[in-house]
C-alpha cells in the first residue's frame, strides 16, 4: 500500500513538473514582443488564407490555413495567433519528455531536456504564426513513433509515423528533408530489417493518400511549388554562406550545447541508445543534404529536440552520484539559463525598434542585422517585418475614404505582406486587398470593372507606364514613415477615373501572372 502511495505522489510530482514548464513556456511565448511591433508579414498571408480554404497554395500546404481558420473562429486576436505556435512549441517539449521517459530516462532527465528546449531558438520560432513551429513539432514525433516502434515493435507506431509525415508534407515540404536523411540511416543500420514487413507499404500507401488532395492541387497547378523552389534558390538561398550555416547550428541550443553534444555521445558510449544509431545518422545525413542545398540555418531546428532527449538522459546517468548529482546537475541547469539570458535582448524583440538601433553593434556580433539580401540592415528582418503594418493600412483607408466613388475600386498591392495587414487591420472598412503576390494572384474580385485604383507601391517604385495611361490623375495618398519598418519608402498611389480598358488590360495580366506561377 505504501509504495503505491509513493508511486502515486512520485507521478503527481512528475506532472507538477511538466505542467509548470508548459506553463512557462506559454507565459514566455508572450513576454518576448514589445508591444511596439506589429505581426509578422507571414502571418498576415496565413491569417488570409483561411478565408480562401484550398486543397494547397502557392506559398505554403493547406495545414496552415486549417489552424488560421481556427484561429478567425476564435476572433483573430493576437492572443490566439500567438497561442498555436507557443502551443507546438510546449508540445515539442512534451513529446521530448515522453522521449527522455521511454529511454528510461528519470525526472532529472525530464527536467533537464525541458530547461533546454525552453531557453533555446524555439521561442524564436514559435513567437511567429508560420508552419516552422508545427514542422519542428512533427519532426520530433516522427522520432518519437521510431523509438517507440524499436521498443515495442508494434505496427501501429509505423501506421502513426505514416501519418505525422503526412502531415508534416500537409504543413511544410522541408519534412521531406527529414525523410531523406532517415531513409539511408536506416538501410546501412539493422534497422533496415523494418522495409521487410509490409506494414511499412501499408503506411506509405496510407501517407499517400493523405497528402494525395495537396498533390492533385500541385498538379492541376503544374506544380508551382517549384517555381517557388527556384525563386527562393535564386532570390534569397543564393545569398546563403554554407559556412553561417553550420555557425547557425552551434548558436540555435548555444545554452545547452553540454546536453547536445552528450545527445552526439550517447550513440557511441551509452549502451542502451546504441541501438539507435540510425538517428545519429540521420541527422548527419539531413544536415549534410541542407548544407549542399545551401538551406537556411532554421530548416534543420528540427534535427534537435530528439538529441536534445538523448543527451538529457545520458547526462543523468553521468551524474548519478555524490557531488555530481548535488553539485553538477543544478550547476548545468543553471547555466543553461545563464547562458539563455546573455544574448537574450539580441534575439527577441524585446527591446523597441529605437533600442535596437542604438545598441546596433549587440545585433551586429550575433550576425542577426543581415538579412535574405546578405545585407547588413539597421534591425533584423524578422523585426523590421514586424512593423509598419498598422500605419500602412489606416493611410490606406483614409486613401480609401477620400475617394468619392467607393464601388469600383481595386486596391491592389506590390506584395503579400501589404495586402495581408491591409486586410487583417481594415477588415470590413475597405475592399479587401489583392496583390500579383503569392496566393493572392488568385483572389481577385471577379466579374467586377475597376474605375478607380489605390496602388501601394514598394520603396522607390512608380507606377508603370503600361499602367499610367488608363487614369485621368495620377496622385499619392501616403507614404509609411516608420524608418524602422521594412516598408519604409512604402508609397500609396492613388489613380482615379480609368477608361474601359483597364479592367481587360488588368484580366490579362492576372492570366499571364498565373501562368508565370505555373510554370516549370
Amino acid at each position: 500500500m505504501s509504495n503505491a502511495i509513493s508511486d502515486k505522489k512520485f507521478l503527481y510530482n512528475k506532472t507538477l513538473i511538466l505542467l509548470f514548464f508548459i506553463a512557462a513556456k506559454f507565459i514566455l511565448q508572450y513576454l518576448i514582443i514589445d508591444p511596439s511591433y506589429d505581426l509578422q508579414r507571414d502571418e498576415y498571408l496565413h491569417l488570409d488564407q483561411a478565408q480562401h480554404l484550398s486543397a494547397g497554395f502557392l506559398s505554403v500546404p493547406p495545414v496552415t490555413s486549417w489552424i488560421a481558420f481556427l484561429i478567425n473562429a476564435f476572433g483573430n486576436t493576437f492572443f490566439w495567433i500567438k497561442f498555436f505556435p507557443a502551443l507546438f512549441g510546449a508540445l515539442t517539449i512534451l513529446v521530448v519528455w515522453k522521449i527522455t521517459e521511454e529511454l528510461k530516462g528519470g525526472i532529472f532527465a525530464q527536467a533537464l531536456s525541458a530547461t533546454a528546449l525552453l531557453f533555446s531558438i524555439l521561442p524564436r520560432i514559435n513567437m511567429l504564426f508560420q508552419p516552422n513551429s508545427l514542422d519542428i513539432l512533427l519532426w520530433t514525433v516522427v522520432y518519437f513513433c521510431l523509438i517507440k516502434y524499436v521498443n515495442t515493435n508494434l505496427d501501429k507506431w509505423v501506421l502513426w509515423l505514416a501519418v505525422f509525415i503526412a502531415v508534416g508534407i500537409l504543413n511544410k515540404y522541408n519534412i521531406l528533408f527529414l525523410m531523406a536523411g532517415l531513409f539511408p540511416a536506416m538501410l546501412i543500420t539493422k534497422r533496415r530489417i523494418l522495409f521487410s514487413n509490409r506494414i511499412v507499404y501499408l503506411s506509405m500507401l496510407l501517407a499517400l493518400l493523405l497528402i494525395l488532395p495537396n498533390l492533385i492541387w500541385q498538379m492541376q497547378h503544374h506544380f508551382p511549388v517549384v517555381y517557388h523552389m527556384k525563386e527562393l534558390a535564386k532570390t534569397q538561398l543564393v545569398n546563403i554562406d554554407r559556412k553561417d550555416f553550420i555557425i547557425q547550428q552551434v548558436l540555435f541550443f548555444i545554452s545547452s550545447l553540454p546536453v547536445l553534444i552528450a545527445g552526439y555521445l550517447s550513440f557511441i558510449f551509452y549502451k542502451p541508445c546504441k541501438k539507435y544509431g540510425f538517428i545519429l545518422l540521420s541527422f548527419i545525413f539531413t544536415l549534410l543534404i541542407f548544407i549542399y542545398f545551401k538551406a537556411k540555418g532554421y530548416y534543420a531546428i528540427g534535427l534537435y529536440p530528439v538529441i536534445i532527449g538523448f543527451g538529457s538522459v545520458y547526462i543523468e546517468k553521468l551524474l548519478s552520484a555524490g557531488w555530481k548529482k548535488n553539485v553538477l546537475r543544478p550547476a548545468l541547469v543553471v547555466s543553461i539559463l545563464v547562458l539563455f539570458m546573455i544574448p537574450f535582448k539580441a534575439i527577441y524583440p524585446v527591446l523597441s525598434p529605437q533600442l535596437i538601433a542604438q545598441n546596433a553593434q549587440l545585433f551586429k556580433k550575433y550576425g542577426l542585422l543581415k538579412w535574405e539580401d546578405g545585407k547588413d540592415h539597421t534591425l533584423p528582418q524578422d523585426f523590421a517585418d514586424m512593423l509598419g503594418w498598422k500605419e500602412l493600412s489606416e493611410k490606406v483607408v483614409n486613401t480609401y475614404n477620400a475617394l468619392p466613388d467607393k464601388n469600383t475600386v481595386l486596391i491592389f498591392c506590390d506584395n503579400y505582406g501589404q495586402a495581408g495587414a491591409i486586410n487583417y487591420y481594415a477588415k470590413g472598412k475597405i475592399p479587401k486587398a489583392v496583390s500579383f503576390n503569392a496566393d493572392y494572384i488568385f483572389w481577385f474580385p471577379k466579374e467586377m470593372t475597376y474605375k478607380n485604383l489605390i496602388h501601394v507601391k514598394e520603396a522607390g517604385d512608380s507606377i508603370a507606364e503600361a499602367e499610367k495611361h488608363f487614369f485621368k490623375s495620377i496622385s499619392v495618398g501616403g507614404i509609411i514613415e516608420n524608418i524602422y519598418a521594412r516598408e519604409y519608402g512604402t508609397t500609396i498611389f492613388v489613380l482615379v477615373d480609368a477608361d474601359s480598358s483597364f479592367t481587360t488590360f488588368l484580366h490579362a495580366k492576372i492570366e499571364e501572372r498565373i501562368k508565370s506561377y505555373s510554370s516549370y
